[in-house]
């Protein structure tokens, strides 16, 4: 029996064939080399012919798994907002004769080494992805999208064509984890606002949304069993704000939305430090033995569990169950940094007991880097924000680490002194300053195989809405895409800002309010 995939392609060659003979289209070359593709693929080989998309191209797909017949679907619906083009998925329009084929295959190959990897063959008449898992092809799909021009060539048929550049893309990451953290915590941010953030950054093959749910001004999650988290301290954010919540369905949501762009959303609860908002709703969450209120300020540091009762490991059991059983994800974060008024041996047994919690409800723990004082599980990650001595014993303690340098990836740090928006205390991140490192040797003694991969945080107490969120975080965001995915040896800064420049017309049907940086020659 013929596999499902050749029946297919048969299917379509025999119905093509079945067609009126047409006179074959001579179409202008175009190079492949040439392309403006951010983050930078692995391999690039030109063939310097094109493929013509139009209305007569379909998507098929392996249909041995849903989620690659889904990838083939978003594909069409970012066809058509790009271009007006209606693209069948898995059927023939009758009234369209076809002309070329866009195959997302599933594929076993030995070459495609990681389940993010992917290839692309492009040719006159055909498009193929490989990959071997719905995630590869979903990255696959994103370089499509790149090369697909902004304007079509209506020149040479009786219908727009859009020329997508012929030749051989071999693709892969660098790193198995990247990601950006959004703090909702100091200021909300919707639903809707999150899904626009998701959006753009799965364009740029972002794999990771850690979202820092808690903190001193605000509690951002429903949790059933203990409701005041989210009607008292759910209620006030940084400068007075009226804060704001996620109930559960609107979490699974955002977690739905996600997982539709191979996303995974990572939830963070801070402990035992930066929990003012729940010692307001809970007075017995309180160590710091003094009178809770209200905090809608900036300052860190003032705030504790009360580390040695019983009672908070039994309320964060309940908190981190609940959170767990509608986090699809391998992780949780517990936060962990500066609980400066927390005893150190007790910071040490809270940390060491909330990892068992963790373990309990079948998620891996994550920390900022000050979690390695305590004595934890080799499988539990430590967030390199700070200390560089931290990294490095996670590192000897066999942890994986994620690379967060604040004077390089901190992303609610000002561009210069001029920023409308973001902090200082790390010192300014310009646009070349965000792009010019190299995760791999940045911590002098790290081994390259303890690093999982970059996160790029955005704390948000100088920011209150969407358009604030994208002064800091674009451009700067895409360079850490292309410095998480790419082949450290393609990385180069006078490449990297001309395709920058390029990604304008992106941004501009995104409606993103981007930071223009005068180091990058803007498209008009």
């Amino acid at each position: 029996m013929l596999p499902k995939a050749l029946l297919i392609l048969t299917a379509i060659t025999f119905m093509a064939a079945c067609q009126p003979p047409k006179k074959e289209i001579d179409y202008p070359p175009t190079d492949l080399s040439k392309n403006y593709l951010i983050p930078k693929p692995v391999k690039v080989i030109p063939t310097k012919t094109a493929f013509g998309l139009s209305k007569n191209t379909v998507i098929y797909t392996s249909q041995d798994d849903e989620q690659f017949k889904n990838v083939g679907a978003f594909l069409a619906n970012k066809i058509k907002t790009k271009t007006g083009l209606d693209i069948n998925v898995n059927s023939i329009n009758e009234n369209n004769p076809i002309a070329q084929i866009i195959y997302i295959n599933q594929s076993d190959s030995i070459n495609l080494k990681t389940p993010e990897s992917y290839q692309l063959y492009i040719k006159k008449d055909s498009i193929f992805l490989n990959a071997k898992t719905a995630a590869g092809a979903f990255r696959g799909i994103q370089t499509l999208r790149q090369l697909i021009p902004e304007a079509s060539n209506d020149t040479l048929t009786d219908h727009p064509l859009w020329l997508i550049p012929s030749g051989k893309i071999f693709d892969e990451p660098k790193f198995e984890y990247r990601g950006i953290m959004l703090d909702v915590a100091r200021h909300f941010f919707t639903i809707e606002e999150v899904k626009k953030f998701l959006d753009i950054l799965s364009y740029y093959k972002y794999n990771t949304l850690h979202l820092h749910l808690s903190d001193d001004q605000g509690w951002r999650i429903e949790i059933k069993s203990w409701p005041k988290l989210t009607q008292i301290g759910g209620q006030t954010e940084v400068g007075g704000g009226i804060g704001g919540f996620y109930t559960q369905e609107d979490y699974k949501e955002l977690v739905s939305y996600a997982a539709e762009r191979h996303i995974t959303i990572i939830p963070e609860i801070d402990m035992p430090g930066h929990t003012n908002a729940a010692s307001l709703s809970y007075s017995f969450l309180n160590g710091n033995g003094k009178i809770i209120k209200p905090y809608t300020g900036t300052r860190v540091g003032f705030s504790t569990f009360a580390t040695q009762k019983d009672t908070v490991y039994a309320f964060l059991d309940d908190v981190i169950g609940e959170i767990a059983s509608i986090s699809p994800g391998p992780y949780f974060h517990i936060g962990g940094d500066e609980s400066h008024v927390t005893k150190k041996k007790d910071y040490i047994n809270f940390v060491e007991k909330v990892e068992k919690i963790v373990q309990k409800h079948g998620k891996r723990m994550i920390g900022w880097d000050e979690i390695v004082e305590g004595n934890i599980d080799s499988t539990s990650i430590a967030q390199h924000w700070n200390t560089t001595a931290n990294a490095l014993k996670a590192s000897e303690n066999n942890s994986k680490v994620i690379l967060s340098p604040a004077i390089k990836a901190y992303l609610d740090m000002k561009y210069d002194s001029l920023s409308k928006h973001g902090l200082d205390w790390a010192g300014f991140i310009p646009v070349d300053v965000a792009y010019k490192w190299n995760p791999e040797t940045y911590v002098e003694g790290l081994p390259k195989e303890s690093i999982l991969g970059i996160e790029a945080p955005l704390w948000s107490e100088t920011i209150s809405n969407i358009g604030e969120l994208e002064y800091l975080a674009f451009p700067r965001a895409i360079g850490y895409a292309e410095l998480g995915w790419s082949s450290s040896k393609n990385l180069d800064w006078e490449d990297y800002k001309k395709r920058l420049a390029n990604q304008v017309p992106f941004l501009q049907r995104m409606s993103v309010k981007y930071y223009p940086t005068k180091s990058v020659d803007w498209e008009d």
